[in-house]
């Protein structure tokens, strides 16, 4: 009979209780809890829908750990604590540990300029540093968008040198280094790098050496290839409509450092462990780890490395969410009470975070203030968009023709479908490209502005010659700003 929920069998709840409590010691609330706990993720327990893994650690006990749904659809396989899961930007903080232990091991400091790790990025002009990297207040642009935006699909298989190459394309910064924050997966894919240079091991091999290993996290790995087998690795999962089943949604990209750990909620709990033990690294290794960052003009911004301290209901919190393919994921951790939650899923709706905050309603609710009041759930794309105003068809179709940006490598082919501007291909040397902007409409919003609105809102802004005609456009896409597409003539 098939199960879609599935608690500790009696191995693995050894396995982990030794690392965690003495054999056999319980917790009465725990027990009590369990029922409400059950409940947050009802919507998973089912055998015909993947879900989410589970485990509730205080005191440096575990609590309670429970899976909920399915780790393979096609062979019918329940998830187990014991399932792996890919973390997506969860992994940062393995990455950020990496680079502090190097800085230990007194082998580069993080106010180092980062183009003597890597001299082959272009010079801004602006000193980078390895601090802006990991606290994402470099102004390079995020390289996942560059990808998306070349045509590529989270489904192809990029290397670290197609990701360098395109790096290092880059003309522009998003902004001058340290005047701002926004978070770039491009820092970390480089730390990754310089970790590689620096130690003369794959990241992959340097974490594993010196941070999951030592922690006897026996089931964790940086995948950095996409064929390597992975035992009890859960597949990934997109809901195609509601009732209508699941497509999977696996990535093969092999980068490491923004991402890339694969891992149980076993082994993030023997992590989270580290920060009050010190086991790996030390106290002064932890408390750089948990440092926020601050801006050049003095002001105080709430990441730390690879970390996001904050409060949740008037406590204090360390966490760090991550989201790749289907997968989702949180580590949840409220040092004071010395309490952590980590959630592991795999659907690309499973929505770990607020999961992990609604069982931490149930375990620190005497301690926690009440929860404000409930903002309006409007569709955040609908609070972005900007107005469509009327454009003449004359002035849309002299929009129209292919644009090429060689920071990507590609062009977009603008052309009127239903009296609509769209993107009608990505051409690669003039050969299209399958990608999810293909097809897109664009909307006027001001002279000579467009928005693409996607997962995340695209805006394309025109330029013109002296005789008025378009001549280019800039393209901003959240992460990324100012890609420069110039018209070809034909």
């Amino acid at each position: 009979m098939r199960i879609g929920m599935q608690a500790l069998c009696p191995a693995i709840s050894l396995a982990i209780l030794l690392a965690f409590s003495s054999p056999g010691r319980g917790d009465e609330k725990s027990d009590a809890s369990a029922p409400a706990v059950d409940e947050v993720f009802a919507d998973f327990a089912t055998p015909d829908s993947p879900g989410c893994s589970l485990a509730v650690a205080r005191d440096g006990r575990l609590l309670y750990a429970k899976s909920y749904g399915m780790a393979n659809l096609e062979l019918d396989v329940p998830l187990s604590p014991s399932s792996v899961f890919d973390i997506g930007s969860t992994s940062k903080q393995f990455t950020a540990a990496s680079i502090l232990l190097l800085e230990k091991q007194g082998k580069l400091a993080v106010s180092d300029d980062i183009h003597k790790y890597i001299p082959e990025l272009p010079d801004y002009g602006k000193k980078i540093t390895i601090l802006n990297l990991l606290n994402h207040t470099s102004g390079l642009r995020d390289y996942l968008v560059l990808f998306e935006l070349a045509g590529e699909n989270v489904d192809s298989v990029t290397t670290d040198q197609e990701a360098l190459a395109l790096i290092a394309r880059q003309k522009a910064l998003n902004f001058d280094p340290g005047s701002e924050w926004l978070y770039s997966n491009t820092g970390y894919f480089l730390l990754s790098v310089i970790v590689k240079r620096v130690s003369g091991k794959p990241l992959r091999d340097f974490a594993a050496e010196n941070i999951f290993q030592p922690l006897d996290m026996t089931h964790t790995q940086y995948r950095d290839t996409h064929i390597s087998l992975i035992p009890n690795r859960a597949l990934a999962y997109d809901p195609v409509e509601k009732g209508q089943g699941y497509t999977l949604d696996v990535s093969y990209f092999e980068q490491t450092g923004d991402g890339a750990v694969h891992t149980t909620v076993g082994d993030l709990l023997k992590w989270d462990e580290n920060f009050y033990s010190g086991k790996v690294g030390g106290a002064d290794f932890l408390a750089e780890m948990q440092q926020t960052g601050t801006l050049s003009c003095g002001k105080h911004f709430g990441y730390a490395k690879g970390l996001s301290v904050s409060t949740y209901r008037g406590l204090r919190t360390v966490r760090h969410g991550g989201s790749w393919g289907g997968y989702r994921a949180e580590l949840l951790r409220f040092p004071d009470q010395h309490f952590s939650v980590v959630c592991l899923c795999n659907r690309s709706d499973g929505n770990p975070s607020r999961h992990a905050n609604q069982v931490a309603d149930i375990y620190l609710r005497g301690l926690m203030k009440e929860k404000p009041p409930k903002k309006d759930d409007d569709d955040e794309d609908d609070r972005k968009r900007r107005p469509e105003i009327q454009v003449s068809s004359g002035e849309l179709a002299s929009l129209a023709g292919d644009y090429f940006s060689d920071e990507l490598g590609v062009s977009y082919r603008l052309a009127i479908a239903n009296d609509k501007l769209t993107v009608a291909a990505i051409l690669v040397a003039g050969i299209p490209r399958s990608n999810d902007l293909a097809g897109k409409q664009i909307i006027p919003v001001a002279k000579d502005e467009f928005e693409l609105i996607g997962d995340e809102p695209i805006s394309l802004k025109f330029s013109r010659d002296p005789a008025g005609r378009p001549a280019s456009f800039a393209l901003d896409a959240g992460r990324t700003t100012g890609i420069t597409f110039v018209r070809l003539v034909r």
